[in-house]
C-alpha cells in the first residue's frame, strides 16, 4: 500500500446487516434480540458496530422509538440485497451438496396450518436436516415483505397481484349444515333461499362480512346472508355448525370428513367458491434457492397427499 492510500474500512459482518434488518422489521433493539435470541445490550454493540464500519448514523433514537436516517433507508436496501445474495450463495452450495441449508420464514392460517403443515413440514425437515423451518400461523393479512416472512401458504384466490403464486392443491368452499338444522329450518333449494336461513359468518382476512360469492361454474352470484352467530375463527364457526345452529361456507379439507360421517349435509352442492391452496412469494425472494426447493417439496407433498380428497364431493 502507497504512502497516499488510506486503508479501507473493514466491511460489515453479515451478522451484523441480520440484527439490523431484524432491528427495522421489529421496530425495537428488544424485540429483535428477543427474536434473534440475544440480549439487547449485543444487539446494540453490534449496531454500534455495524454504524463504525459503515461510517454513518442509521438510527434516531429516543425514550420511545427508533426511526431509520436517510443514511439508514439506504443502508437498509442495501442490507436485504446483501442478505438475500448471502443466501442464495449458501443455498447453492447446500444444492451442490446435495442438501438444503438456511433459514425458511412461513405463515399459514390457523386453520389448514394446525391440521396439515405439521406433517408437510415434518417430511420436509426429514428430507433437509440442516434446514431451519419456522412456522407462524395467523388468520390476518401478512405483508410478506414488511415481516420478513418468505413464503405464505394461503388458503383462498383471494391473493394481491404483487406477489407471485404456485398453486399447491385444488380447494374449493362449500355450503353445509347438520341433519338437525336441515330437518328443523328446511333445505334450500335455490341460492336466493340462503337468505332466511341461519347461516353462521367467519370474517376471514379483508373479505367483506356476511356476503358470500358464489358460482356454480357459469355465473357468480354476491349472496348476502344474516347471522346470529359469527366469528374470527373457522374452528368456532365449524363446531356451532355441527350443533346445528346454521349452514356455514367452509372449505372441503376441513369438511369432508363430517359430510362422509354424515355430521354434515352438503346443501345447494352446484354452489362453492374458488379457494385453493397457494405458496405466495414476493418478488424479493424469488430468486432464492432453497424457496424454489421447499415449494417444489411441498408441491410434490400435497400432490401425493391431497389435502381434498374428490370422492364424495362437488365439482
Amino acid at each position: 500500500m502507497s504512502p497516499n492510500e488510506n486503508p479501507r474500512a473493514p466491511w460489515p459482518l453479515i451478522e451484523d446487516l441480520n440484527v439490523f434488518v431484524t432491528v427495522v422489521r421489529k421496530e425495537s433493539f428488544a424485540n429483535a434480540a428477543a427474536e434473534l435470541g440475544l440480549s439487547p445490550s449485543y444487539v446494540s454493540k453490534r449496531i454500534a458496530l455495524l454504524e463504525k464500519s459503515l461510517g454513518m448514523r442509521l438510527f434516531h433514537r429516543s425514550a420511545r422509538a427508533i426511526h431509520l436516517t436517510a443514511d439508514g433507508h439506504k443502508a437498509m436496501t442495501g442490507a436485504l440485497s446483501v442478505l438475500e445474495s448471502m443466501g442464495d450463495f449458501v443455498s447453492g452450495l447446500a444444492a451442490w451438496r446435495e442438501t438444503l441449508e438456511g433459514n425458511i420464514q412461513m405463515s399459514c392460517s390457523f386453520g389448514f396450518g394446525s391440521t396439515y403443515m405439521p406433517d408437510a413440514l415434518s417430511a420436509l425437515a426429514e428430507r433437509y436436516p440442516a434446514l431451519n423451518i419456522k412456522l407462524t400461523l395467523t388468520d390476518r393479512v401478512v405483508d410478506l415483505i414488511e415481516e420478513g416472512v418468505d413464503v405464505e401458504i394461503r388458503v383462498g384466490d383471494d391473493i394481491k397481484d404483487l406477489y407471485i403464486t404456485r398453486q399447491l392443491s385444488a380447494n374449493q368452499r362449500v355450503l353445509c349444515a347438520s341433519a338437525d338444522y336441515l330437518t328443523q329450518h328446511g333445505t334450500p333449494q335455490q341460492i336466493a333461499d340462503l337468505r332466511h336461513h341461519k347461516c353462521l359468518v367467519i370474517q376471514e382476512r379483508s373479505s367483506q362480512f356476511g356476503v358470500w360469492p358464489l358460482t356454480n361454474g357459469i355465473e357468480t352470484q354476491q349472496t348476502h346472508v344474516s347471522s346470529q352467530l359469527s366469528s374470527n375463527n373457522g374452528s368456532v364457526v365449524l363446531k356451532w355448525a355441527l350443533k346445528g345452529h346454521g349452514i356455514i361456507l367452509r372449505s372441503q379439507w376441513e369438511v369432508q370428513h363430517y359430510i362422509a360421517r354424515g355430521e354434515l349435509v352438503q346443501v345447494l352442492p352446484e354452489w362453492y367458491q374458488a379457494a385453493n391452496i397457494w405458496a405466495v412469494y414476493s418478488n424479493r425472494t424469488s430468486g432464492s434457492a432453497k424457496l424454489k426447493v421447499c415449494i417444489d417439496f411441498l408441491l410434490d407433498y400435497f400432490q401425493q397427499f391431497p389435502p381434498v380428497e374428490a370422492s364424495g364431493m362437488a365439482k
